[in-house]
C-alpha cells in the first residue's frame, strides 16, 4: 500500500469511527496550538452569514457564533456532526448543520457572504468542490481556508512534531512552484487568490483568501 493509500485510510477512520479521539490528537501534535490555528480564519470572517465546509468537532461554529456571525456548516461525517452539534448545544449557540459532500453543496446560488475550511484534505483542490464554493458565494464574497501549518521551535518534540507533519504531508515547503500550483486551483475555479500567513506561537499557518469576482 503507497503511503497516500496508507494516510487516507488513516484518516478516513480518524475522521469516522474515532472521531471521539479527534481533539486530543490533534491537541498533542500540534503542541497545543490546534484550536489558535483553525481560529486564525476567524480575522478574515465579517459575514454575516458563513459557511464552513468540514465543520469537525465544531469549535470554529462556535467562535463564529461568539463573533455573532451566522453560521452554517456542512460536514460528511456522522461522528463529527454529532460532536459539533452537543458542543454548539453545550454552549448554548443554536446550530445549522448538514451532513453532506463540498462536491455537492447543498445550497443556492449566492447565499453566503463568505466560505472558509480549516485544514482540508485533498478535496479541496477537487474542481467540482471549487466551483460549488464559488456558486454559493455572493459576488464579492471570499472563501477562506486555512490549509497548513509549520511548526517552529527547536525542542525535541517540536522537531519531531514538525518531522511528523512533513511525513504525513501536513506541511509542505512553500517553494515558487507550490505556490503558484495551490493559487492556480482556485483562479481556474474564477477566484482572486491571495496567500497569507499567521504566526502563531513558534508557528506559522498558511491562509487562502479566494474572493468571487
Amino acid at each position: 500500500m503507497s503511503m497516500r493509500l496508507l494516510l487516507r485510510f488513516f484518516f478516513h477512520h480518524f475522521y469516522h469511527a474515532f472521531a471521539w479521539t479527534y481533539d486530543f490528537v490533534a491537541a498533542v501534535v500540534s503542541l497545543g496550538r490546534w484550536n489558535d490555528w483553525v481560529c486564525s480564519a476567524l480575522p478574515h470572517l465579517n459575514g454575516p452569514r458563513v459557511l464552513e465546509i468540514g465543520f469537525g468537532p465544531g469549535h470554529l461554529q462556535a467562535r463564529m457564533r461568539e463573533k455573532g456571525l451566522e453560521a452554517v456548516g456542512l460536514d460528511e461525517s456522522r461522528q463529527m456532526g454529532r460532536i459539533a452539534f452537543h458542543r454548539l448545544k453545550s454552549s448554548g449557540f443554536p446550530s445549522a448543520l448538514s451532513r453532506g459532500y463540498a462536491q455537492n453543496l447543498p445550497f443556492g446560488q449566492d447565499c453566503f457572504d463568505e466560505a472558509v475550511a480549516t485544514f482540508p484534505s485533498e478535496y479541496i483542490f477537487d474542481p467540482r468542490t471549487l466551483s460549488e464554493a464559488y456558486r454559493v458565494l455572493r459576488p464579492g464574497g471570499k472563501f477562506i481556508v486555512v490549509l497548513m501549518a509549520w511548526i517552529g521551535g527547536n525542542s525535541l518534540w517540536e522537531r519531531l512534531m514538525a518531522w511528523l507533519f512533513r511525513i504525513t504531508r501536513q506541511s509542505v515547503e512553500l517553494t515558487d512552484q507550490a505556490r503558484e500550483k495551490i493559487t492556480a486551483h482556485f483562479a481556474e475555479a474564477g477566484f482572486r487568490v491571495s496567500l497569507s500567513r499567521a504566526e502563531i506561537r513558534q508557528s506559522v499557518v498558511l491562509i487562502i483568501v479566494a474572493e468571487k469576482a
